[in-house]
């Protein structure tokens, strides 16, 4: 059986404890990071449009992800799982805001 820990009654009545993160640390791990940019870089090469502004010492994909990740505007949720089946789904944005 797998639980959704990020929709459990308590956290549907309280703001805060809805954005709680309770699976791992609370920034974005470097095995994340490179899922997400490498997935990213992935879907730029194929033909995706690029959500910031192209500038000019930008050409290559994975860097254009990794611009992309540092502006906040990848629609990315990360799903932290544990053994016996729980999980929690977090948007990225939360785990690159503490990151700094």
């Amino acid at each position: 059986m797998k639980k959704d820990l990020a929709k459990s009654s308590e956290e549907v009545e309280g703001n805060e404890a809805a954005r709680q993160i309770r699976i791992g640390p609370p920034k974005l791990t470097r095995f994340e990071k490179a899922r997400v940019v490498g997935a990213r870089a992935l879907q730029i090469a194929m033909g995706a449009p690029i959500l910031i502004s192209p500038s000019s010492g930008i050409g290559n994909p994975i860097d254009i992800a990794l611009a992309e990740l540092e502006a906040g505007v990848l629609p990315i949720t990360v799903r932290r799982m544990l053994p016996n089946g729980e999980y929690q789904d977090i948007p990225i944005l939360w785990l690159t805001q503490k990151e700094d």
